[in-house]
């Protein structure tokens, strides 16, 4: 155990002893049922409190009215059945030594008008919110009344589950509206000035005291800036917060910026490609000018930048929400002395892009993460012998099963073609803005080897390769190549994303970038020809750019696209290509809307259509095989390993990753980790 390191020494909040300064802060991943935190949302939490977290903040964003309907699957705290589920998960993060908060919210207009029960959401004032395009009722005195009420009801509900105390949500929503004046601009006692302003959240924190007493617990994530025009600066924000602390606020959540659009989401939620902790230095500024414990998160990814912000004294508590769902066992890891073994946040923000794109979290490299009920955070040593297994191709799908399948303790040898493990993550990492996917290989390389599995860089396996091990198991994770097929004319004349990215020398002159997959490879290409100084054209048959990227991600791009004047064309498939006299290329678009073609004539064509599987070598094997290359999908969805056919003679075969179907990371990684932790 490592001492002396000021991340592990306890902290109280009044009554409240948490046995370190770590703290999953409010989120909503999403995992609720029918706004209930049942099994599967309560395993995710217990997970962390495993891990070693000294605090939980679940429900981000729990909503306290019907009128509040659940934008991104947010708890119900309205409805009284929630208390027995929240009294079941606090029970049992209470036995596994952390503590448990709740965070409660009136959403506002950050909601849509068209779910739950179709209530009109409200507002101070007639602004319509640009992520969730809502145009909200303002509010009416009764309105306000009955949602105080509601404030306190929610607060009630869980103090009454056991749990130590709660937080407000105080940034984007429905209370802290009234406070900014680049929102309220409202006439009556409720806007105009400051403490007219301060009236309505003065009101709910001190209905919220009320009813539950003096001893619960109450905290506020808080935004101490908006830093924007108009809205809330810092120290009317301190003024505020002073007098809330009066009516008994008890800590603060420190949060700088505002929501209301991706652009500005993405900057209070920074993602890769970004600097570490942006506002930690802003967060131990407003520590130092109040009187209560603060914590903080935005970015916080490493034990090194928490250890800082703790042990000079920036924040009491230090939120590393993100790289918990990278690895829930953080904590313990740290406490262990094997700070070096933790799987690394690499700060993708695929865990909240995909809460909109597939209706719940995920992390890119922790498939385990939101599937705690049916796969394990640690890999068990295997009961049954000791298999050889061979691993062909080191990319995400092949390092993952390799990673697994030494630390259940078979003999695993991986070939890789290239001179470097990967894959199609090294492409990817060679924009210098996601340069951290690089994380996600070098922790599994680090993983495997001291697994003991052995790497054999620069072999093109072949079926003689293989064979000459003498497997008992051959996974095939040779990824994929390029897809140009779909052309009707001109596939030898266009690039790929991959001759582009990592690899541009002089960048052409004008570029035409068709992009049918939707996902970041051809946004990639677009910016960096861009950048390199190509006037660019992003050709997409969709009605929208790139639907796989998410409001955390797309926003990079969109400045980028803006600042170097990329033309973004909708709606249009490529049909060929053919090359001019003058060496230039001629691109055929086809409109499927209007029945109609139109030609561009470029430098440089780039495709990106995903890729094809890369499977000579798997088909190559199939008649060696005792499965023929079969996945027992039963045996595969039960966490089961795969069935073996009495006196069958050769090794199983099963293939991984991209050299099934053009996927992404995390599919890879998922392929690998639930049939290989049970083999």
């Amino acid at each position: 155990m490592r001492i002396n390191d000021p991340l592990l020494d306890g902290f109280e909040i009044r009554h409240l002893k948490l046995r370190n300064r770590i703290v999953s802060t409010s989120h909503e991943p999403a995992y609720s049922q029918d706004g209930m935190p049942t099994d599967r949302y309560r395993a995710y939490h217990v997970e962390r409190a495993r891990g070693g977290a000294g605090l939980l903040m679940i429900g981000g964003s729990a909503v306290v009215s019907p009128d509040s309907p659940p934008a991104f699957g947010n708890l119900q705290l309205h409805r009284q059945e929630i208390t027995g589920w929240l009294r079941r998960l606090t029970e049992e993060v209470h036995a596994e030594g952390a503590a448990v908060m709740c965070q409660i919210t009136h959403l506002g207009r950050r909601t849509s008008n068209y779910a739950g029960d179709w209530l009109p959401a409200i507002y101070p004032s007639a602004m319509r919110e640009p992520a969730h395009r809502s145009f909200p009722k303002v509010a009416e005195p009764w309105d306000l009344k009955r949602v105080i009420n509601d404030y306190a009801a929610a607060a009630v509900r869980c103090r009454d589950s056991g749990m130590d105390g709660i937080e407000i949500q105080s940034y984007g929503h429905f209370m802290d509206a009234f406070l900014s004046p680049a929102t309220n601009d409202r006439t009556d006692e409720w806007g105009g000035s400051f403490e007219n302003r301060m009236a309505f959240p003065r009101a709910v924190i001190q209905a919220v005291r009320a009813a539950v007493g003096p001893q619960f617990i109450l905290g506020i994530r808080m935004a101490m800036d908006e830093d924007r025009e108009g809205g809330l600066g810092r120290e009317e924000a301190l003024e505020a917060l002073r007098h809330y602390v009066c009516d008994g606020i008890d800590f603060l959540s420190v949060i700088k910026g505002s929501i209301e659009s991706d652009a500005t989401l993405a900057k209070v939620i920074p993602s890769m490609g970004t600097a570490s902790a942006p506002f930690l230095d802003f967060a131990g500024g407003i520590k130092a000018a109040v009187d209560i414990p603060v914590m903080h998160a935005s970015r916080i990814a490493d034990i090194a930048t928490a250890r800082h912000a703790v042990g000079s004294g920036l924040l009491d508590l230090v939120g590393m929400t993100r790289a918990q769902i990278a690895d829930p066992h953080l904590v313990a890891k740290l406490m262990a002395g094997a700070e070096e073994r933790i799987r690394p946040c690499v700060g993708a923000n695929y865990c909240l892009d995909s809460i909109y794109a597939s209706g719940d979290a995920k992390c890119i490299h922790n498939p385990a993460t939101g599937r705690e009920l049916t796969l394990s955070h640690t890999v068990p040593p295997a009961a049954a012998p000791r298999k050889k297994a061979v691993v062909v191709g080191a990319g995400p799908a092949g390092l993952e099963a390799a990673r697994v399948l030494g630390e259940r303790g078979h003999d695993v040898v991986v070939l890789e073609a290239a001179d470097a493990p990967g894959g199609q993550v090294l492409i990817a990492a060679s924009s210098p803005r996601r340069r951290d996917l690089q994380g996600i290989i070098d922790w599994r390389v680090a993983e495997a080897a001291q697994a003991g599995v052995q790497f054999r860089y620069g072999v093109y396996a072949d079926r003689q390769t293989v064979l000459a091990e003498d497997p008992d198991v051959v996974l095939i994770a040779t990824g994929g190549m390029p897809n140009t097929s779909f052309l009707a004319r001109g596939a030898d004349l266009v690039a790929d994303c991959w001759d582009v990215l990592g690899q541009l020398g002089t960048a052409p002159e004008t570029v035409l970038v068709f992009d049918d997959n939707g996902a970041e490879p051809g946004m990639d290409a677009a910016e960096s020809l861009a950048v390199a100084g190509a006037r660019v054209e992003l050709v997409t048959p969709e009605r929208m750019l790139a639907p796989e990227i998410g409001s955390m991600n797309s926003p990079a791009y969109l400045r980028a696209f803006s600042e170097h004047d990329v033309t973004i064309t909708l709606a249009h498939r490529l049909r060929s290509v053919t090359r001019e006299p003058d060496g230039r290329f001629t691109a055929v678009l086809y409109s499927e809307y209007s029945g109609l073609e139109s030609t561009r004539t470029v430098d440089l064509v780039v495709v990106e259509h995903g890729t094809l599987p890369n499977d000579e070598l798997y088909f190559e094997l199939l008649a060696d095989s005792s499965n023929a290359g079969e996945v027992d999908q039963r045996a595969l969805l039960a966490g089961l390993g795969q069935p073996r056919a009495e006196g069958s003679a050769g090794f199983a075969l099963f293939r991984i990753g991209d050299a099934v179907s053009s996927r992404n990371i995390h599919a890879a990684i998922y392929d690998a980790l639930r049939l290989c932790l049970p083999m």
